[in-house]
């Protein structure tokens, strides 16, 4: 046991002596600069103070007020969607997969994951989707003989809706960001998105004028 003593006392005494040379204060060497950062609030502060004497925060408003007005009187168009120049018609079923259960307000399982659902068998389409381009005439002539009586949504994919609303006295909306018109996958209008049974039928097809019925 006496052997392994001196061994171990002389590492504890190593580990020491390491440790206060570690530690040891070496002094100074060269020069030292203070730590300058300027306060980041505070510049931005005083860039803001700067733009509103300066008027610029005024025309910042007013060009943020007239870029936004802009974008709703004409959103960005639908890119990659052309003039229908033959009927293309196909079917497109909404059914869908659930990937988690689904459960009730009191944590009951209405739906188990797995199930495949069709939206149409609780939420029928009651009216049809027709996808036009506001700056064509032809096109929104067409709808209007076609439609103008039933309860048909029109939807934008190019042009005014705000004005068309105020010319026509109809409802018009925009397909934002196109995310109708990809999910349908419509790249020709007019197009016509029409329930039949548990499917929906899509149709593009050229705007020809139907003459109006005699009453």
């Amino acid at each position: 046991m006496k052997s392994l003593a001196f061994p171990l006392c002389a590492t504890a005494l190593a580990l020491v002596v390491a440790g206060q040379a570690q530690a040891r204060d070496y002094g100074q060497h060269g020069t030292v600069w203070p730590v300058i950062e300027p306060d980041l609030l505070a510049q931005i502060q005083a860039r803001l103070l700067h733009l509103e004497k300066t008027g610029e925060t005024a025309k910042l408003n007013e060009e943020l007020k007239r870029r936004t007005i802009a974008r709703v009187n004409r959103p960005t168009p639908v890119a990659g969607i052309a003039l229908a120049s033959m009927v293309r018609r196909w079917s497109f079923d909404p059914t869908i997969t659930v990937d988690a259960d689904i459960k009730d307000d009191k944590g009951r399982t209405i739906i188990t994951r797995g199930t495949r659902v069709n939206p149409l068998d609780t939420v029928p389409l009651r009216a049809p989707l027709v996808f036009l381009d506001g700056d064509d005439k032809a096109q929104i002539d067409w709808a209007l003989a076609r439609y103008g009586r039933s309860a048909a949504k029109f939807i934008l994919v190019d042009g005014a809706p705000l004005e068309l609303m105020k010319a026509k006295q109809r409802r018009f909306y925009f397909d934002q960001g196109g995310k109708l018109s990809e999910h349908f996958a419509i790249h020709a209008v007019p197009a016509v998105v029409e329930q039949q049974g548990r499917q929906l039928l899509v149709t593009e097809q050229p705007p020809k004028i139907i003459p109006a019925r005699s009453s």
